[in-house]
C-alpha cells in the first residue's frame, strides 16, 4: 500500500508539472499577441514557386534573441515544413499548423546558423529569414532536407530582396 502511495505521488507530481507548463505557454502566447502582429497569410496568386525546399520549419524567435521563441498564433510549434520562394515573398507552408507569407520586402537578412529556439545543431544545418512583422523583427529558422539548397536561398533573397 505504501508503494500506491508513492506511485500516485509521483503520477500527481508529473501532471502537475504539464498543467504547469500547459499555462505558462498559453500566458506567454497571450502576452506575445499584443507585440507580434498576425502573421500573414499566403496570398492565394503568389505565382510560380521560383525555389522550393522540404524540411522542418523549426522556430520563430525575436530577432537576436535566439532562444526567445514566439508561441503566439501557432507560431511556436515545430512541424515539417515546404519553404517556396515566389516573386513576392516566401511561403511556409507547415503541417498541422497555419501556414504563413513572408513578403520579400519584409526580409531584412538571410543566413545559415546553428541554434534557434531550443535547437542546436554542429554545422550551419539551419536557414534562418529575418523579417519584420509590423514593428517586431522575427527570425524564422528552416532545417532543410537539403542543405546544398541554401546558398541558392541565400543567393535568391540577397539579389532581389536587398537582404544580408
Amino acid at each position: 500500500m505504501e508503494r500506491l502511495w508513492l506511485v500516485l505521488a509521483i503520477v500527481a507530481f508529473f501532471l502537475l508539472c504539464l498543467w504547469g507548463m500547459y499555462v505558462g505557454w498559453r500566458r506567454k502566447a497571450r502576452s506575445q499577441s499584443v507585440q507580434v502582429p498576425p502573421f500573414p497569410a499566403v496570398p492565394e496568386d503568389a505565382g510560380e514557386a521560383l525555389l522550393e525546399s522540404t524540411g522542418v520549419y523549426v522556430a520563430t524567435t525575436f530577432a537576436g534573441e535566439w532562444q526567445n521563441r514566439v508561441v503566439t498564433r501557432g507560431a511556436g510549434l515545430r512541424t515539417g515544413a515546404v519553404l517556396r520562394l515566389h516573386g513576392g515573398g516566401v511561403a511556409v507552408e507547415r503541417g498541422g499548423a497555419p501556414d504563413f507569407w513572408i513578403p520579400r520586402e519584409a526580409i531584412t537578412g538571410v543566413r545559415r546558423d546553428t541554434k534557434i529556439a531550443g535547437k542546436v545543431m554542429g554545422t550551419d544545418a539551419l536557414l534562418v529569414l529575418t523579417w519584420r512583422a509590423g514593428d517586431t523583427e522575427l527570425d524564422t529558422g528552416f532545417r532543410g532536407d537539403e542543405l546544398d539548397d541554401y546558398p541558392q536561398w541565400i543567393e535568391q533573397l540577397k539579389i532581389k530582396g536587398g537582404a544580408q
